[in-house]
């Protein structure tokens, strides 16, 4: 089966993350199964806490965020310091370190220029 992942993951603030999860924990996973969920997790990261929820359609993850246990968790954070998107959270997709741009090499063409603007004036 596969699972429409959302996340929701809080950063530490003025209250650290851990005391949000510890306090919504309990309301924010009984609403999830009761409304579809078919896995969920908690991380504990260096920068806060992530809940990610599996569910088998996106309708179902509507009618979760729409619920008022859930909206009361949302709004007990400040709201710099939480996101809620789509996908698994944390640090799911940094598997390998961003790396620069590669330079630029020597015999490689060169960058389209546009041409300059020519102005003519024209005396009356």
């Amino acid at each position: 089966m596969n699972l429409v992942w959302w996340s929701i993951e809080v950063r530490d603030g003025a209250t650290p993350a851990r005391q949000w999860r510890d306090a919504w924990s309990r309301s924010l996973l009984e609403a999830a199964v009761t409304h579809g969920a078919h896995d969920f997790i908690w991380q504990a990261e260096p920068f806060g806490v992530v809940l990610e929820l599996g569910f088998a359609e996106t309708g179902d993850w509507d009618r979760f965020r729409s619920l008022p246990a859930v909206t009361a968790a949302v709004d007990a954070v400040d709201p710099t310091s939480i996101y809620v998107y789509p996908g698994r959270g944390g640090g799911a997709g940094a598997g390998l370190p961003r790396r620069s741009p590669r330079p630029i090499v020597e015999d490689a063409a060169p960058l389209p220029v546009s041409p300059a603007f020519i102005l003519v004036a024209r005396l009356p």
